[in-house]
């Protein structure tokens, strides 16, 4: 055994590259199961991002279904998901160059459905009914002048024969989400609401009579009420029960519908369902006896287990995951599949049989050998809030049993502030953590009030407080480990994606805490997301967030870092795609103006082509080398490996 090098945090060599990052993290969701086969979407950086729907099984190796030159994703809600299904061997799907839906049969090649209206009309969330004859799903429909004020969003009925146009059988609300038909084709179940509320501030769950041609009547709503009661995955039982998760508790707990009767399933201070933030959310599923395969998160760790929908009984399967990928779990007969990981488990695609207790891995997520003793195994830390409340976070240390730091130096420490801002820090092995632990980085990922998994009322404390609890939360969860003596005080930095690089860029200019920063395509102005430039989904996200247009203008304005940059005196990296249509790059550009004007150190990569997330592995390789290169000249280490060093305005 050779004696651990001596080398300060920050450079130590690992084996986790960029170019590691870039190429073996392949992005996994939405399994099914069809004719005894699992299916699978997955996005892969080495070919573009693109998206392809795989199907294996114990018995059989992974085989690609759609074929190159297609790429599945949808882009309703910009976000998509619910982008696919399948129904006997044939998988029908959004192509993401035109937007069209199309079909294909087993070996056959795709053939397009829908018409062509460049890219006009997009679909999600459908479902294969009536014998394979239609599909039921969600149609948002644009025009070409490209405002969010003139999107249509309704359900509609196409033929999978692509005899005729889609028609549309529910219009009339901003928004449609989850058609699902009755296993006896007789009742048509979906969800809806109207802005400015989003689905986990209040939807509503509505039910219709159905004839074998798509024409509903009847219609009534069951459960659920905008911005007050979310409602989340209705399901219909093999009896012909409607199933669905309701945070009416402060929780979202399993209820049912009978005969239009309603009845908690299971009360517990737990969620059983997520943030609808991508269609086809499934975080249960029916096995044959009517007992209910369910994931459940306490505390921001999730379990699987079997519930008994009339003795409420669940059983705990005690599996080695802690974490799952929503849209994640799908059933036929006693056998499940589902995308879960762990700490020291990257995302897998997990086939299990309930009557031989068999587990199979179809696919991981990472393909790349990976030596295990590099992982940092993150610990869950409850810090007090300005709020008076506690707050709750992933504590990675660093972790490489090649190096050892020079005696007396603490890490330094990157506070992850993750996206939404209804999102949650996970536990999955992830590698874009393990970069930097590796390396010689403490890392902590916050879950900070307003993300989800902590029941409503922490989901809730961000309502009118967007850029102050959140922000503060991430402040004091670093001010926490400083003060027990985890990490320097001197060489803390914060990142964060989206919603998370708003919370990155308030923490840099409201306080003066950190020594460096990174934005990823992060919001600087909240003004232009409340007057219409940024897409349908969350045009009025902000409502709930700070407070109502324009009445509450001056508060939009002082949570803005752009109208407070004078506060500004930290070193920043700005990461952003020209074609991002959610957080668009004026927002980035705005900022890069401003710490240019102050003679501030900065730099800004603008990656052609990509949109709201990196999904090229050229990109996500260059994101990280620039942001390993940024922290290292900021914070004074030289860092090991070849990449090139970025070039930073203003630094001295």
């Amino acid at each position: 055994m050779t004696d651990r090098r001596v080398a300060p945090y920050g450079s130590w060599v690992s084996p986790v590259t960029p170019s590691m990052l870039a190429a073996s993290s392949v992005m996994l969701s939405e399994p099914w199961m069809d004719e005894g086969d699992v299916y699978w979407h997955e996005v892969r950086p080495a070919e573009e991002g693109r998206g392809v729907i795989v199907r294996g099984s114990p018995w059989s190796s992974p085989t690609d279904v759609t074929p190159p030159g297609f790429s599945v994703r949808t882009r309703v809600h910009e976000y998509g998901g619910g982008g696919w299904t399948v129904d006997g061997g044939t998988v029908i799907f959004s192509n993401d160059d035109d937007r069209r839906l199309y079909r294909q049969a087993h070996e056959a090649r795709p053939e397009p459905i829908t018409p062509d209206t460049g890219g006009l009309h997009r679909f999600a969330d459908g479902r294969v009914v009536f014998d394979g004859a239609l599909w039921i799903g969600v149609r948002e429909r644009h025009s070409e002048s490209g405002s969010a004020a003139e999107v249509v969003n309704e359900l509609v009925l196409v033929p999978l024969d692509g005899s005729a146009d889609p028609r549309v059988i529910a219009q009339g609300r901003d928004f449609y989400a989850a058609p699902r038909v009755a296993p006896d084709g007789s009742r048509l179940s979906w969800l809806s609401w109207n802005l400015p509320w989003m689905p986990w501030d209040g939807c509503e769950l509505w039910v219709g009579d159905l004839t074998p041609e798509g024409s509903i009547s009847n219609e009534r709503r069951v459960a659920g009420l905008d911005g007050e009661e979310s409602i989340v995955q209705p399901t219909w039982s093999p009896g012909g029960d409607l199933v669905f998760a309701s945070d009416r508790s402060g929780w979202w707990n399993l209820e049912r519908v009978r005969e239009d009767e309603r009845a908690t399933l299971r009360e517990a201070n737990a969620e059983f369902a997520f943030p609808q933030w991508v269609f086809g959310n499934s975080s249960f599923t029916f096995l044959d006896d009517d007992r209910i395969a369910c994931w459940y998160g306490q505390r921001g760790v999730q379990h699987l287990g079997v519930l008994d929908v009339e003795t409420h009984e669940l059983l705990d399967l005690d599996l080695p995951y802690t974490s799952f990928r929503g849209p994640g779990i799908d059933s036929a007969g006693d056998t499940l599949a589902f995308i879960a990981g762990a700490p020291d488990l990257a995302l897998q695609v997990v086939w299990l049989d309930f009557g031989s207790r068999a587990v199979e891995v179809l696919r991981e997520s990472l393909d790349v050998s990976f030596d295990r003793s590099f992982v940092s195994v993150p610990q869950e830390n409850e810090f007090p809030t300005d709020c008076g409340l506690a707050a709750f976070a992933q504590l990675y240390r660093p972790v490489n049993p090649d190096f050892e730091p020079p005696a007396g130096e603490l890490p330094p420490l990157i506070v992850m502030s993750h996206g939404g801002p209804t999102g949650m820090a996970n536990t999955t092995l992830d590698l874009a953590v393990q970069f930097w632990t590796s390396r010689g980085f403490a890392v902590v990922d916050v879950n900070y009030g307003g993300s989800a998994g902590f029941g409503r009322a922490y989901r809730r404390r961000l309502n009118g407080n967007w850029g102050v609890v959140d922000t503060a939360d991430c402040v004091n969860a670093a001010r926490f480990l400083v003060e027990t003596g985890e990490v320097d005080g001197d060489r803390l930095t914060i990142r964060g994606g989206s919603a998370g690089g708003f919370t990155t860029l308030c923490a840099l200019t409201f306080y003066d805490d950190f020594a460096a920063g990174t934005s990823r395509y992060g919001i600087s102005d909240l003004e232009p997301l409340a007057t219409g430039d940024t897409h349908k989904f969350e045009s009025r996200y902000t409502h709930s967030l700070v407070g109502p247009w324009p009445e509450a203008v001056d508060l939009y304005r002082a949570r803005s870092p752009i109208h407070s940059v004078d506060l500004l005196s930290t070193p920043m990296l700005l990461l952003q795609g020209t074609e991002d249509t959610v957080v668009p790059p004026s927002q980035a550009e705005l900022m890069v103006e401003s710490l240019r004007a102050k003679g501030l150190p900065h730099a800004y990569v603008l990656f052609e082509g990509e949109q709201h997330g990196f999904r090229r592995a050229a990109t996500i390789e260059r994101a990280y080398e620039a942001e390993l290169s940024f922290y290292g000249q900021v914070l004074g280490f030289e860092p090991a490996g070849d990449a090139p060093a970025l070039a930073i305005e203003h630094l001295r």
